[in-house]
């Protein structure tokens, strides 16, 4: 096997995919497969150079592990496959990650032609996430996962507003087209939920307004699954038929003579399930905890109010 060529190179290929490495553990971890040999650290370089010519982008310095970064390298795809990487580039494209759906469209070796024709995208993203600062946030925030420990995040607020914020659990999440850090905040002042941990402490950040993202401390994170609400809900008239379909809801009950269905979800942030709930206006109704169901009518009665005022203003 060690004299195998095409399996030395593909063993390389298949590390440096996983992460970069260094020549010693490179050569370490191709030692561990079989492929050992007084001269390894000569053959590593030899095939590096090799895969280099045959199109694979190695990238390497002094003191610095080898890194693969790109690849022209022919891949076969059936018509069906080449379908779902174009909608996955236009879809990436269109969210603002242009970037990455100029990955796919160069590992599919796709054209125009092979773009969909009938599906509009219409996620109006604020910036492109693939500019070198918003990738390199996205890359220090990767690490702060793997890490597992407490750090702190510079963000500024819409408002302009520079704030500090220690950071816990987390992970990235995409949410009507914009790109947020989701993350357990321990020492946020919780307004209606007293016992703690509690999911009042679930914040979201548009990646786009952090300004730095700070080293890991030596606090490993308190929770390792973010905290929730259960909430009870009916939804009636138009929307009387809804039939669950998010894996955090399940149907509670159903009556078609009435024309309702209650609906029991388990949520992590509730700013993003106010916002859903919201826009189906008087066809829904929050029936449990109180306090989340006054918060929606204060929201209604605000906005009746709104109306009321500009329409006796123009009238």
């Amino acid at each position: 096997m060690a004299d195998n060529q095409i399996a030395f190179a593909l063993e390389i290929l298949r590390l440096l995919a996983e992460k970069p490495l260094k020549k010693a553990d490179l050569a370490d971890a191709l030692g561990d497969r079989g492929f050992a040999g007084e001269d390894l650290s000569q053959k590593i370089t030899r095939m590096i150079a090799k895969l280099r010519d045959c199109g694979f982008e190695i990238r390497s310095a002094p003191n610095r592990p080898y890194e693969l970064s790109s690849l022209d390298f022919p891949v076969i795809l059936s018509e069906d496959q080449r379908q779902a990487l174009a909608l996955a580039a236009y879809f990436l494209s269109d969210m603002g990650f242009s970037a990455q759906a100029s990955q796919i469209i160069r590992i599919g070796k796709l054209t125009e032609s092979d773009l969909p024709k009938n599906v509009k995208v219409n996620f109006s993203p604020p910036v492109d996430y693939s500019e070198d600062k918003l990738e390199e946030t996205v890359r220090k925030l990767q690490e702060r996962f793997q890490q597992q420990r407490r750090y702190t995040i510079r963000y500024r607020s819409s408002q302009g507003n520079e704030q500090n914020w220690d950071c816990d659990r987390s992970e990235l999440r995409l949410h009507n087209g914009v790109f947020y850090l989701f993350a357990f905040i321990p020492d946020f002042s919780s307004r209606f939920i007293k016992k703690r941990p509690n999911v009042e402490q679930n914040l979201a950040f548009r990646v786009d307004r952090i300004l730095s993202v700070r080293a890991a401390s030596e606090t490993p994170w308190g929770l390792f699954n973010f905290p929730q609400l259960e909430i009870r809900y009916r939804m009636s008239g138009p929307l009387g038929t809804y039939q669950s379909r998010r894996a955090n809801e399940h149907e509670l009950q159903r009556d078609t003579e009435a024309n309702f269905v209650e609906i029991v979800t388990k949520e992590d942030y509730l700013f993003w399930f106010r916002q859903r709930i919201l826009q189906y206006g008087s066809n829904v109704q929050i029936l449990d905890p109180p306090w989340l169901a006054q918060q929606i009518a204060q929201e209604w009665q605000k906005a009746y109010t709104n109306y009321g005022k500009r329409m006796r203003d123009e009238g």
